[in-house]
């Protein structure tokens, strides 16, 4: 009797910001305008890397990769947010639900371990040189991008399908602007133990391992830069890691914080979706102004670009 009268959730209300709700037509063009930006900012180094022959060496091509990666990441969870805030449509069924919750955290993990990728590029370029050609060949470079897709995907795979068969009878409302682990957890009727578990195991296999495996990378290129003695060596060396170093560095900064917690541990929770919002959006649409301005390469192809396209007008 019991089990008969238990109500089944069949959909989640995702609260998103509700404490600003008065301002909610700024909150979705500013989101919307950093939506676009990410956008054509991420798709523009994508055709930059494609259309210009400098460029196409192991850094570029997983450059671009991390950009394709970065578009999918930001549409799971903004679009949904964008509906939100202008149509109102804060519900998202139970299938939905679980079907972001799996697409964004395998992207997550994905993008860790490309993040991990970069830097074993960036330490085989620096501490074996001579090697380098022939180490990181196109065939080499298409399997080692491959592998965090893979990854990504198999590792939140057990902690996704062990949640969706917990028990969800009342309440539905999730605190957050998209479907997450922990939010949904905490809704379920039934023990949530192995679950949260599994999760826990996720989160240091997919954002901890990766980082600090990028920091095991970087201590040996700082070990090789220091050795070099010319000034302008240990600039040239170390220009070629910072953009990454940055990135790297925001991302998994704010991850951390959010994903990896003491059990039990509630500080901070109401503010979860405001850190999220800081890796899941604000990062990934300022990554391609970091790659661009902090990379003479890609600026010199950019002006060069913007030259050529400007050009014909004054002439």
């Amino acid at each position: 009797m019991l089990q008969k009268n238990k109500t089944v959730v069949e959909e989640f209300i995702l609260l998103a910001f509700a404490d600003l709700l008065q301002v909610r037509i700024f909150l979705f063009l500013l989101f919307l305008l950093t939506y676009v930006t990410c956008l054509l900012g991420n798709f523009a180094i994508i055709i930059v890397v494609k259309i210009e022959h400098s460029l196409h060496n192991p850094m570029y091509f997983f450059i671009s990769v991390f950009s394709i990666l970065e578009i999918m990441f930001v549409s799971v969870t903004v679009l949904k947010l964008l509906a939100i805030l202008i149509g109102h449509k804060n519900t998202i069924s139970f299938s939905g639900c679980f079907t972001q919750m799996y697409i964004f955290d395998s992207l997550g993990v994905t993008e860790c371990y490309l993040l991990m990728v970069m830097a074993y590029d960036r330490h085989q370029a620096i501490n074996n040189p001579l090697r380098y050609p022939t180490v990181m060949t196109h065939t080499a470079c298409v399997r080692l991008a491959m592998l965090p897709w893979v990854f990504g995907f198999s590792i939140i795979l057990v902690p996704n399908i062990i949640t969706a068969q917990l028990e969800f009878c009342g309440p539905n409302v999730i605190d957050h602007f998209f479907c997450d682990m922990a939010p949904l957890q905490s809704l379920a009727c039934s023990d949530s133990f192995v679950s949260s578990m599994s999760t826990s195991s996720a989160a240091v296999t997919g954002i901890v391992l990766p980082f600090l495996i990028i920091l095991g990378f970087y201590v040996c290129i700082i070990k090789t830069v220091t050795k070099i003695k010319s000034k302008e060596g240990k600039r040239k060396a170390f220009s070629t890691c910072t953009s990454h170093l940055i990135v790297a560095s925001l991302f998994f900064g704010t991850a951390i914080i959010v994903y990896i917690k003491p059990k039990g541990s509630h500080y901070g929770s109401h503010y979860d979706k405001y850190l999220s919002f800081m890796y899941t959006t604000v990062t990934p649409t300022i990554n391609p102004f970091i790659y661009t301005f902090r990379n003479r390469d890609v600026k010199k192809v950019f002006q060069n670009l913007i030259t050529r396209a400007i050009r014909p007008i004054f002439v």
